[in-house]
């Protein structure tokens, strides 16, 4: 059973593989953003769920000031709320989006965020690399 669910999002956490799913399911506007990533972080805090697995091919990318919100104010309270985890982000999308999302990760590559991130096209080097690091 989905912990959050909209008409643009899916948020649900599956235990036998300690991850976190949120799957957007179309565009979502800033604000839209910023309400998924908070209803997702309180999953985790209750979980205890520092490994996610965000989907975004039906979605697309954020805008860079979404993403840069994500690095910056968000990251802060992802490692405030897990503060003894390593905290892992794996992004699934198309590989169109893919080059965009690692070019625009590198050009933020500088903002201490506490998060490992990783962009991934297919679904199963994502779990892999959420389960052990590599």
């Amino acid at each position: 059973m989905p912990a959050f669910e909209s008409d643009y999002l899916r948020i649900s956490y599956r235990p036998d593989l300690h991850v976190l799913f949120m799957r957007w399911s179309r565009p979502a506007t800033a604000a839209e953003h910023r309400t998924g990533y908070l209803a997702a972080l309180d999953l985790a805090r209750e979980e205890q769920a520092s490994h996610w697995l965000i989907d975004l091919r039906s979605r697309g990318l954020a805008d860079l000031a979404s993403l840069q919100w994500i690095l910056e104010d968000f990251g802060a309270e992802f490692q405030k709320s897990l503060p003894h985890a390593e905290r892992r982000l794996a992004y699934f999308t198309t590989p169109y989006y893919s080059e965009i999302l690692e070019e625009r990760l590198r050009e933020l590559g500088n903002i201490k965020t506490g998060l490992a991130i990783r962009v991934f096209t297919e679904e199963m080097p994502a779990y892999e690399w959420l389960r052990t690091g590599r």
